[in-house]
């Protein structure tokens, strides 16, 4: 008798079918469940595999759309498109919170719309079509469920603030913070000197004639140091 796919509007969205639907299931199985009868592997094996998997992907489609962009560009933009905010929109976009195998602790705290949870969830979809299927046909769900919003990077003019912020969650960094560390001139024209800290890092340091201005050549400053950016990249 033939017996329905539980996951059917999930592939449809995916833009794959699973030959072991139980692959499947289990990179929809959350750590919470660790321990639980009749649960014997959660996802965490495939997130981590999934995590090199997307990186892999999103650079070689970066790559392609962008091929005149500087490595400092390329970087920013793998970091948008990597970290875990872009990650559980994805999730979002399909859906796959009512999918997942939660503990009734975590399902009763919201976990089903947790931006972790859906992240590490849609890495370990990703995992789970490398290890079943192998690079290129992971890499195809990648362009289906990116495409659109690694195209949209180039019309975003680039700000030094977001851009510093991005590179250290992508690293699991400090957010940065920033020191007014003087001021000068009168007060119809003041110039203020500011410094961004990121815990690990060496401050940097930029001037401007308003404290978000200074903030934002210390930030690009930093960028540049660290060879994020070369000079010229950003526009203060």
């Amino acid at each position: 008798m033939f017996k329905a796919r539980k996951y059917k509007e999930l592939e449809k969205k995916l833009g794959y079918r699973f030959r072991n639907e139980a692959l499947l299931a289990r990179a929809l199985t959350h750590s919470s469940l660790r321990g639980a009868r009749k649960v014997r592997e959660d996802n965490e094996r495939l997130e981590f595999v999934g995590d090199r998997v997307l990186g892999l992907a999103i650079v070689e489609m970066l790559e392609q759309i962008y091929p005149d962009a500087t490595e400092g560009e390329l970087a920013r933009h793998l970091n948008r498109l990597v970290r875990g905010e872009a990650c559980a929109k994805v999730g979002r976009d399909l859906g796959l919170g009512d999918h997942l195998m939660l503990s009734e602790s975590e399902a009763g705290s919201g976990g089903r719309l947790k931006t972790t949870i859906l992240a590490d969830a849609v890495e370990a979809v990703l995992g789970a079509i490398f290890l079943e299927a192998g690079f290129n046909k992971a890499r195809d769900v990648v362009r289906h469920l990116w495409k659109s919003d690694a195209g949209a990077l180039g019309q975003a003019a680039a700000d030094p603030k977001s851009a510093l912020q991005e590179w250290a969650q992508g690293r699991g960094l400090a957010l940065p913070a920033y020191v007014e560390i003087a001021r000068t001139g009168p007060d119809h024209a003041p110039h203020f000197t500011a410094e961004v800290r990121i815990r690990g890092k060496a401050p940097a340091r930029g001037e401007g004639a308003s404290k978000r201005a200074a903030e934002q050549a210390a930030a690009t400053a930093l960028l540049e140091r660290e060879g994020v950016f070369a000079k010229g990249d950003i526009k203060v």
